[in-house]
């Protein structure tokens, strides 16, 4: 399980190291995309397959199913995870969540958020704000 939140540098040439907590879970090579409200989803092979079987699965007749393959799907990136655990973000996906030299890297179960270590605070705080009405409506459906 991935849990926790971190704070990073992400190096001149896009590497960033992952969390030592992290290593063992995510394994040698790694599946970056663009993720949702502005970081990068971070997932391990084998949930990567789950994810992109889904969608796979998904018809191509209904245009909501083919817009969210080509944005999950279509700028993904496969990444080795070199010996001293570091990952190279790629460019395009630099640019997509706007990231600067401090990052925050955030467990979340089955995946990785990276975000941009200000975008995160904004972020967080919001969600902080609307905890309690989070709360209620997922109590409401059975989640907790």
């Amino acid at each position: 399980m991935l849990i926790g939140e971190y704070t990073h540098t992400i190096d001149d040439k896009n590497r960033l190291s992952l969390p030592a907590k992290f290593r063992s879970a995510l394994g040698k090579k790694v599946v970056v995309t663009p993720g949702l409200d502005g970081c990068l989803f971070l997932f391990t092979a084998k949930q990567w397959e789950r994810i992109s079987g889904r969608l796979g699965e998904s018809s191509m007749l209904q245009a909501d199913a083919r817009g969210f393959s080509r944005y999950l799907l279509g700028r993904a990136a496969e990444v080795p995870v070199d010996s001293i655990g570091r990952v190279l973000i790629p460019q395009p996906l630099f640019d997509y969540a706007e990231l600067t030299e401090r990052v925050a890297v955030v467990g979340v179960e089955s995946r990785v958020e990276i975000w941009d270590a200000k975008r995160w605070g904004e972020c967080k705080q919001s969600v902080e704000r609307q905890a309690d009405a989070l709360a209620e409506k997922l109590g409401g459906v059975g989640i907790l």
